[in-house]
Formats: structure tokens, C-alpha cells, sequence
């Protein structure tokens, strides 16, 4: 499973007040404690006015570059912002996002042409996130094509089919793992990801919602997720569904995460 660390976002109300105030450490803290963790990208996301959003994300991406090596996610919904901010990353990472709205897709893929940037794909259009499985797998395809037009390989793209809230829809997750093997089913190589809290929005327990979700979509072939690598329930979560599904030859992941604390207690009374 790829890991996409989830906690350098503006949206986040103690990420907000470290951006307002230029708190630098508590941002490099955060990369670090992500990093160490075990994610494989770390998201940076501003969430700011657009006035202030190149330069506010120019200043999270230098102080994680210089406080770890793992890749960025760059997270915008402007292209244009991330077009902009491209250049300065260090190191091949992950584009957060693209979809069928406004020529996204246009602006995205020709900037990461001839790279080994990979980017995230979003099953919507300018008519919203749709409702039938069908039409988001119609919109995958035109995103694949485009994608190819510029030698983008299916494998560096990440379908997000874009799970609703199951308060809204009762239908939600069944919807996502049937739009997640029609899609693998034509493009075997294609990775699927998903931002995890989407689904327990109004629920109570939302962290319980978020790992039996987790659990059962990895058990349907999803590859990456956007989650908090520290937060230790959903890591144990992603550990035990990997053992139990035989994807961990001999537990070994998970035998060592637990030996370096990662999950579970530092003890075991006999």
C-alpha cells in the first residue's frame, strides 16, 4: 500500500495557524514525524486565498525538502498553482490532481511529460462527481487517453473514483470497489487511491468508519490512500489487512512495525 501523508494541509485548523504564523517547526515537525512514519509522499496543500497560494506553498515545499527525502504531493486544485510551483520540487513526486474539470488535465500532463512524476486522477467533469459507476469509468477513459498523448503510462496514473459520504449514500462504498475493478479490469497497471475520511463525513466513529473502509478497500485492489501515517489505529488497520489478505509473506511487515512501535503497545503482559 502507498501511503500518502495526509497532515500538511491548510484545511486543518492547527496546519492553518502554523501557515498564518510561519511556523516553520511546526510544519518541519510534521514532515518529519510522516516521514519516519513510513509515507511514501507527503502531501503539501496551502488551502489559502488565491492571492497568497504560490508563495505559501513555495514555503511548505522548502521546508519539508529540507527536512526529508520523501517525494511531495503537490495538492491544489488550481493547475495553474501547480504549474507555477512545479519547477522548485526537488525530486520526482505525485500531483494532486487532475479531472475532466475546466482542462485540468490539459495543464497537468504537459508539464510532466518525459518525467517520472505520477498524478492523480479525479472521476468527475465540469457536471460534478457523478452518482453512476458507469459515467466515472467513462471519464477515467478520457483521462487515460489524454494521458497517453503525452507518453503518460497508465501505471504513473492514480484513479481516485471519489467515494461519497455513506451518510448520503448508503451505496457508496459498493459503488466505489465496482468502479475500481471496472477500471483495473482495463487498465491493469492503473493505481487506485482514495482520501479515506470522505466517507465517514456526518457518521459518528468517523475513525472506525475510515478503517473497516480502508480494510475492504484494500481488499478490492486499492493501491495508495491519503491518510495520517501516524495515527496509529489506521496504520495497525493497514498492517493486519495486508497479513490476513497474504499480501505480507510471513507477517514481516507487520511483525516489524510492531517491533519498532509503529502499532500496537511496546508490551505484551505474559
Amino acid at each position: 500500500m502507498i501511503i500518502i501523508g495526509e497532515k500538511i494541509n491548510g484545511t486543518i485548523p492547527s496546519v492553518k495557524k502554523a501557515i498564518e504564523q510561519k511556523d516553520e517547526e511546526f510544519i518541519r515537525n510534521l514532515a518529519i514525524r510522516q516521514a519516519e512514519a513510513g509515507a511514501d509522499y507527503l502531501d503539501v496543500c496551502a488551502s489559502t486565498a488565491p492571492d497568497v497560494e504560490v508563495d505559501t506553498l513555495l514555503w511548505l515545499m522548502d521546508i519539508v525538502q529540507n527536512a526529508v527525502d520523501t517525494p511531495l504531493c503537490i495538492d491544489s486544485p488550481n493547475p495553474l498553482v501547480i504549474e507555477k510551483v512545479f519547477p522548485y520540487a526537488k525530486r520526482p513526486g505525485l500531483i494532486n490532481s487532475v479531472s475532466e474539470e475546466g482542462g485540468k488535465c490539459e495543464v497537468i500532463y504537459p508539464i510532466i511529460k518525459g518525467t517520472k512524476w505520477e498524478v492523480i486522477a479525479l472521476t468527475c467533469d465540469n457536471r460534478g462527481i457523478p452518482k453512476d459507476i458507469q459515467t466515472r469509468v467513462d471519464i477515467t477513459k478520457v483521462m487515460v487517453e489524454k494521458a497517453q498523448k503525452y507518453d503518460i503510462t497508465p501505471d504513473r496514473i492514480h484513479i481516485d473514483p471519489l467515494v461519497m459520504a455513506l451518510s448520503a449514500d448508503n451505496q457508496s462504498l459498493l459503488n466505489f470497489v465496482q468502479t475500481l475493478k471496472e477500471v483495473k479490469t482495463l487498465y491493469p497497471a492503473i493505481k487506485v487511491t482514495s482520501g479515506l475520511s470522505n466517507i465517514s463525513f456526518g457518521m459518528p466513529l468517523r475513525k472506525v468508519v475510515n478503517q473497516h473502509f480502508l480494510t475492504l478497500a484494500i481488499d478490492a485492489g486499492m493501491d495508495s490512500a491519503i491518510l495520517d501515517p501516524c495515527n496509529r489505529d489506521m496504520v495497525t488497520t493497514l498492517y493486519v489487512t495486508d497479513a490476513l489478505l497474504g499480501k505480507d509473506r510471513f507477517c514481516r511487515n507487520y511483525l516489524n512495525a510492531y517491533r519498532k512501535n509503529k502499532i500496537g503497545p511496546v508490551k505484551v503482559d505474559a
